[in-house]
């Protein structure tokens, strides 16, 4: 008898298949289109233009880092919940109830600040308003000192254009995703 006419034992179970790994840079997010990049990156620049233009006229520091980041993801991550209306206006005015409150409570201070920023973290988790940019908010509080009935205002107002223009510009172009996913 040959070796190739020999039964081949059966084994009782099959073997499971060890799980395909997908290639790291396989994970990332899909490139933009030309037109989608210049959308976006155009979209961004406007309102941050527009944020300074008005600090400008009122003599009042408008465009503060962390709407910078803000508008970041607005207009280059409209679906995430970071990007939500919910989370940009209710995290940042939360990273400012909080970075006034520490403020109020431990002065102005490096580690202040770095508590501020933690609290707001955890108080977003919490009320499920996810905005790391908020964090950064409460940090610019506790190190800046600005005037609450000054700025207060103007942070809500600012928060308020930046969500108005998510929506304007996810409108304009139709293939752009419709921002905002959900409003509350």
């Amino acid at each position: 008898m040959s070796i190739d006419a020999a039964p081949r034992p059966v084994p009782d179970r099959a073997a499971p298949e060890a799980p395909r790994r997908r290639p790291v840079a396989g994970r990332a997010p899909a490139r933009p289109t030309p037109a989608g990049a210049f959308h976006s990156i155009s979209a961004a620049t406007a309102v941050l233009l527009g944020l300074a233009a008005i600090g400008a006229v009122i003599h009042e520091p408008v465009l503060i880092p962390p709407l910078a980041a803000s508008a970041a993801l607005v207009h280059n991550a409209p679906a995430l919940p970071l990007a939500q209306p919910r989370s940009v206006v209710g995290g940042h005015l939360l990273g400012a109830a909080v970075g006034y409150g520490v403020l109020a409570a431990a002065g102005s201070s490096a580690w202040a600040a770095a508590v501020a920023a933690g609290v707001t973290l955890a108080l977003m988790i919490a009320a499920r308003t996810p905005h790391s940019p908020a964090c950064a908010t409460a940090v610019v509080i506790v190190l800046q000192t600005p005037a609450p009935a000054r700025f207060v205002p103007l942070l809500l107002g600012a928060t308020v254009l930046l969500v108005a223009t998510g929506c304007a510009a996810s409108r304009i172009r139709r293939t752009a995703l419709r921002y905002p996913t959900y409003w509350w």
